[in-house]
Parts: structure tokens; sequence; C-alpha cells
């Protein structure tokens, strides 16, 4: 496999030249650091992985949480670019269609060999003027298409077609079967149902795909870990995005469930939402369903106490924390600012020293046997 430095230095000291000042003080002290060899994809594996670790996540420049501007996420992007994230994600489902006409706006003129692109499938996009989502919706912003569940394989071929034509792409690299899972409102426990059209239908259809090399991997995208080892059990994946899963505030059942199973089969892990969505980024809110449950907010405290005993950015260290198993092929945080896209950046690039890991075992806030980043 190529050996490629998912930031290099050149490029980081080029961001850290332009966003010190916006920077929090412990970011701006490590931003100097060499990005640890933990967070290449360097050695050989028999499966299709990003070359860097270091991602970029679509949700927010989808209108997730909040509408934001046409300008401002392709500004995002670019910020991404320029700091050295070469792996990109994201979805139809992302603002039905939105994230997908921008990230592709900014990639359509990149050489295509230059970086690594993934999205789903699951959910064909059907025209509707101003769809309107029942209940509590992630999207804002006006919408213009409704959508159809469609796990076959003829779902999973136009899925990836329509999908090149809004990225405006001639390929894809990794295609994630989407939010088939007991989480998913509109399937809740009839998801074994979808899992099983799914399993006749896309799954080998994408393994098809990929032997004839139009994409290089699929696996699931799931806020879940059941249908992640289900999979395992029925089918031939590659990559798995574990959204929700593996954070500094929950990360066992991927840890020690999810992990072990994922590596005897050289199966790797894209880490989604390492920050809770924002949570341990300083928004006020955790993952994407409006509620708190019990004891993130304390967790969350005394994981601050720590930082703070060590001078370490607190959104550095989930990052951090989340790419370092081995297992783990690639995190990735969302943006839809400059700024958010520089210090996401910086934050792989910090060295956080090996007591600060310590203090957090010691005080039971991560498992004893979680990886942790070494300086």
């Amino acid at each position: 496999m190529e050996r490629r430095q998912f930031i290099t230095r050149a490029g980081m000291a080029a961001a850290g030249a332009v966003v010190s000042s916006a920077l929090p003080f412990d970011v701006q002290a490590q931003t100097n650091a060499v990005p640890l060899a933990a967070f290449d994809n360097e050695n050989a594996y028999s499966r299709f992985r990003p070359k860097n670790k270091a991602g970029f996540g679509g949700v927010a420049i989808g209108n997730g949480f909040q509408q934001n501007p046409d300008i401002e996420c392709l500004q995002a992007v670019e910020a991404a670019w320029k700091a050295g994230i070469r792996y990109f994600d994201t979805s139809p489902w992302y603002g039905l269609g939105t994230s997908e006409r921008r990230l592709g706006m900014f990639l359509k003129d990149k050489p295509r060999d230059e970086f690594t692109l993934s999205t789903k499938m699951g959910r064909i996009l059907e025209p509707k003027e101003d769809f309107k989502l029942g209940g509590r919706s992630l999207w804002k912003g006006k919408l213009n298409f409704g959508y159809k569940y469609d796990y076959t394989a003829a779902g999973a071929r136009k899925s990836v077609e329509d999908s090149l034509q809004r990225l405006g792409v001639s390929s894809l690299d990794v295609v994630f079967i989407h939010d088939l899972s007991p989480d998913n409102g509109d399937m809740k426990q009839d998801w074994i149902k979808y899992f099983e059209i799914a399993q006749k239908g896309a799954m080998p259809e994408l393994t098809k795909m990929r032997e004839e090399g139009l994409i290089k991997g699929w696996g699931f995208g799931v806020n879940t870990i059941e249908p992640i080892l289900k999979a395992i059990e029925v089918a031939d994946p590659d990559i798995f995005l574990s959204a929700c899963q593996y954070s500094l505030i929950k990360h066992e059942d991927d840890l020690n469930k999810v992990f072990p199973v994922a590596a005897k089969r050289d199966i790797s892990i894209v880490v989604g939402a390492p920050l809770c969505a924002g949570f341990l980024s300083g928004k006020e809110r955790y993952l994407y369903d409006g509620s708190f449950p019990d004891g993130v907010k304390e967790k969350l405290a005394a994981l601050k106490r720590v930082a703070a005993n060590h001078k370490v950015d607190l959104r550095t260290a989930a990052l951090q924390f989340s790419a370092a198993p081995d297992v783990v092929s690639a995190v990735i945080p969302g943006a839809h600012t400059v700024q958010q896209s520089q210090e996401n950046a910086a934050s792989f690039a910090a060295k956080i020293p090996n007591d600060f890991w310590a203090e957090l075992k010691k005080e039971k806030l991560i498992a004893a046997n979680a990886p942790v980043p070494k300086i």
C-alpha cells in the first residue's frame, strides 16, 4: 500500500500559520508537533483502507443541526484539503443530496487518485418540492427531495449511479449500506426484514462491484453494533462506519465486541461521531436525538478536569483516542467552517502526554484495555 503521512509537515505548517490565533491555547502549543506514526495507514492490508486516518465527515455540510451557507461549507472542505485531509465521507441522506452536491463541487476538480471518497446507499432520492421530514428533523433548510428505502441489488446500483451524478466524480472508493439498524425510527424492529433484503440484494451486488473494480470496498454505516456483527457473519464486507460507538464517552461495545471480530477478518472501522456530534468540542448537544443520557454530562465534566490538569484540548484528545486502535482506519469529524476544519486537522497532529491517558485510565474514564496514542 502506498505510504503517505495523513498530514504532511508542510501542510500543517501552512495551516498552523493561518489559524494559530483561532485555536484554543492548548492546541496552539501542540500544533507544531509531527503527526504520530500510529495515525498512518501504512501497513499492507488485504482489504482496502483509506490512506490516512484523518478524515472529514459530511453531516454538517448537509445542513445537519443548522442551515449553513454554500460558500461556508465549500470553504470548510477547502480548508480541510489544505490542511492535508484526503478522506471525505458523505451520504445521499445528509441533507437529502445537499452534502454530496457540496462535497462534489470541490472534489470534482481534484485529481481522483489524490483522495478517498465514501458515500452510502439504502435511500433512493426522489424529486419532491419543499419536502418535509416528520418529527424532529436533523436536516435544516429547504429540501427538494424525498426518499424511499431500497436495499436490493438494483437499488444498490441505482444509488451508486445517482451519487456519482450528484458528486460529479467518476468513481467511489467505499460504499456503506446506510442506517439499516434497530435505531432507525423508520424500521425499528423491522430492521431484520430490511437486512434480509440487503443480504440477498445489496451485499452480493456490492461485492460484485468490488470484484468489477467499480468500488474498492463496502460495509455498513450504522449507529449500533448489531448490524455490523451480523454482516460479518453472512457476507464479505471490507470496512464499516461505526458511528456513536467509539468515543471518550462510550467505547466499550466497539472495543470488546466489534473490534476483535473485525480484526480477525482484516476488516477495518471508520469512526463516525468521534466528538459525539459536538458534545466533546463545546456544543450543548449529545449525538442526534436531542436527549442527554444519564451520566454523560458528569463524565464530560470529569474528562474536562483531567484535560485541564494536563493542559490538553479535549477535542484533540477525543480525536486521537478514536484513531488509536489498529483496527480503526479513519476518524471523520465534521465541519462547516474553516476554523473547525483547521482545528480538527491540528488536533490530529498534536502531541498529548502519556500521563494524561494514564490518569484517564486510573480514574476509569476510559477502559483499561483501550489503545491510546504514545509519544
